[in-house]
């Protein structure tokens, strides 16, 4: 009797009456991967460290021991250390952006326009009762010199303001040219791409942050830094850099990528 992880995992998946699609859509891993993990074709994932996520993420999803089965799998493949901290594989499907349809009754005011509306009529009804009253404050005559002085502070204000400061930090985006899974993290190590796989063509970002962590399962993606596109390696195994205070981009060994676990 085969005793695999895959084979496990296939025959949990077939006493529930599940396909692969249905797998595919519950847990946002790719059917080919899948089925690579099923046939145990290790070689068809990103690497052994992926692998062993997506078997977590598989398991938990049919009500078996994912983590047992990651360790078996890692057991019998000997490439990584016991306690690894495994990446997090996102089983949540991606936010769709919703478009306006065109036609078809009428859209609903926001409420932000219809709040300006109103504070704007409430100002045209104060300057037609200051113009009424000849520009009089308190019961008594406006004073010119007042409003010179005030006329001239603007000026001041306006010039000393003329420009925004610049806003702080470092801006990133990715584009994948190929399946890749993505963690990227900032300053805080707060997530902003939480182990999601991107497909060829789609792109995260821009993001901001005084510096970033990013841990890729392949090299298929383009990493744009302030808007300059950085060289960094193209590999078929997994890599990780850091974007660093100055703007600097630096591989990181394995031990220091993050792992959106």
């Amino acid at each position: 009797m085969d005793d695999s992880v895959g084979n496990k995992l296939r025959e949990a998946r077939t006493r529930r009456k599940l396909s692969l699609a249905d797998v595919e859509e519950a847990t946002k891993i790719r059917g080919r991967y899948l089925r690579a993990i099923e046939n145990d074709e290790w070689d068809q994932l990103p690497g052994d460290t992926y692998a062993r996520a997506f078997i977590r993420t598989y398991g938990r999803f049919l009500g078996l021991d994912g983590e047992r089965l990651a360790e078996e799998q890692r057991q019998a493949r000997g490439a990584a250390r016991p306690g690894e901290r495994l990446p997090r594989v996102d089983p949540r499907p991606r936010p769709v952006t919703r478009h306006r349809r065109r036609g078809g009754g009428t859209p609903a005011i926001p409420p932000k326009v219809i709040a300006a509306f109103v504070i704007a009529l409430v100002v045209a009804a104060l300057l037609v009762v200051g113009l009424s009253t000849g520009g009089e404050s308190d019961g008594g005559p406006a004073q010119p010199g007042a409003q010179k002085t005030g006329a001239k502070a603007g000026a001041g204000q306006r010039q000393g303001n003329g420009k925004r400061p610049a806003p702080a930090g470092h801006s990133l985006a990715l584009a994948a040219t190929g399946e890749v899974w993505v963690c990227l993290l900032n300053k805080k190590g707060k997530p902003l791409v939480d182990g999601v796989i991107l497909a060829p063509g789609e792109s995260e970002g821009p993001f901001r942050s005084g510096s970033f962590s990013l841990a890729l399962g392949n090299g298929a993606v383009t990493m744009t830094v302030d808007g300059k596109q950085a060289k960094i390696p193209e590999p078929s195994s997994p890599i990780g850099f850091a974007v660093r205070s100055d703007g600097s981009v630096r591989e990181l060994p394995e031990g220091e990528r993050p792992t959106c676990a």
